[in-house]
């Protein structure tokens, strides 16, 4: 559990050491070029609502009185997407990576993360795929009455390195989500884990397995800190 700015700062101060890194290797030549590291972070914030650059603070329905009220914060960040919730029982994945590293394909980047969600929720038996043309992962996404999402997804990459990354909510309250049009989308509703299954979850677990679908789809070797 780590406050959001907090994990925002962490996350831009690698980000920037990675391009920093970048940089620098251009000037030299190959043999004396170093790696650039990659970082993969996985956390749960306090409640907090994050608005992305592309989105509108209209959809953020309630007044800043209120927000200090029941203790929610909120940020207005650089990462793509709209406006969002984040809080205890979500797993927030934070890719920091030199996609150059792997591949250097945003649609395909953003495939990746939600086929990794997909992966875990069928490992627990559970069926979930993606809405045409909205990110993230969905339930019954052909029928605008039932279509209901799990995970959201919003990202930067300068230079070919990413940071912000997903979130799938596994036992996260979801009555936040109606202080908020998540996503900007106000027609489909969001959804858990929990509430697809009825049935408590380990958090670290389910954290273990999407972790590892992710260094599978990406090729990675994990070398925890």
């Amino acid at each position: 559990m780590i406050d959001y700015k907090e994990a925002w700062d962490y996350q831009a101060t690698l980000f920037d050491q990675i391009v920093q890194l970048k940089l620098q290797n251009r000037n030299l030549p190959e043999d004396q070029q170093q790696p650039t590291p990659n970082y993969l972070i996985t956390c749960q914030h306090p409640h907090v609502f994050t608005l992305g650059k592309s989105g509108s603070r209209d959809h953020l329905l309630v007044s800043n009185d209120e927000l200090e009220k029941k203790n929610i914060g909120f940020y207005e960040n650089n990462r793509g997407g709209d406006i969002t919730y984040h809080g205890p029982g979500q797993l927030v994945v934070y890719p920091i990576l030199d996609l150059e590293n792997f591949f250097t394909d945003i649609h395909r980047y953003m495939r990746m993360l939600e086929e990794s969600v997909i992966l875990t929720l069928n490992d627990y038996g559970i069926t979930a795929g993606r809405s045409a043309g909205q990110t993230g992962v969905w339930f019954d996404s052909e029928n605008p009455a039932k279509a209901r999402k799990i995970a959201a997804m919003g990202v930067k990459t300068s230079r070919w390195v990413s940071m912000h990354g997903l979130a799938f909510n596994i036992e996260a309250s979801l009555d936040h989500f109606k202080m908020i049009v998540p996503c900007g989308i106000a027609d489909k509703a969001v959804t858990s884990m929990h509430l697809e299954t009825t049935q408590h979850l380990a958090f670290d677990d389910v954290k273990v397995i999407l972790v590892g679908h992710l260094a599978s789809l990406f090729n990675m070797t994990l070398d925890k800190k």
